[in-house]
């Protein structure tokens, strides 16, 4: 039974289309069982680049800046946390800094988790090259089940 999940989101539209399935998934077990869900977000750019021109350089943001980063993404799960809320059914949130798909492979082993439940944005082919697949990582090399959600195209550009 599923009575932990970790909800990896990254902040977009799209990173959200698992929680509908969390939410009706809470419906049908909450009454079984206690369930716990773990939001967790990565911050996984530690730089930012300044362009100048034609030319531009990659910049550490200060230890102040992360932990405003970190602040902020609290607040985003916290968010989310509400809208999932339940008499049998326990919210925490979690965030890293680090490279994501490892990450959430290391908070699912860390906390336990029975199932990841994540969204994945359905790149292929070039993008998918450039950017990588974090849902696939997860997939391919974590510990537990994972509940994959493709978002729908209308959420892949916020």
């Amino acid at each position: 039974m599923y009575e932990r999940i970790l909800v990896p989101l990254d902040g977009s539209k799209a990173g959200e289309a698992a929680l509908p399935y969390i939410a009706e998934l809470l419906t049908k077990l909450a009454s079984e069982v206690k369930i716990e869900i773990i939001l967790f977000q990565v911050v996984s750019s530690l730089t930012r680049y300044i362009i100048a021109g034609e030319s531009s350089i990659q910049v550490p943001y200060s230890e102040k800046e992360v932990e405003y980063i970190k602040i902020m993404s609290k607040q985003y799960l916290e968010n989310i946390g509400e809208s999932l809320k339940s008499k049998r059914t326990t919210i925490k949130t979690k965030v890293a800094t680090g490279n994501a798909a490892q990450e959430i492979i290391r908070a699912a082993d860390e906390t336990k988790a029975d199932m990841v439940a994540m969204s994945t944005h359905g790149r292929s082919g070039l993008a998918r090259m450039t950017f990588g697949s974090i849902t696939t990582k997860v997939v391919q090399s974590g510990n537990v089940p994972t509940l994959v959600v493709k978002a729908p195209k209308d959420s892949e550009n916020t």
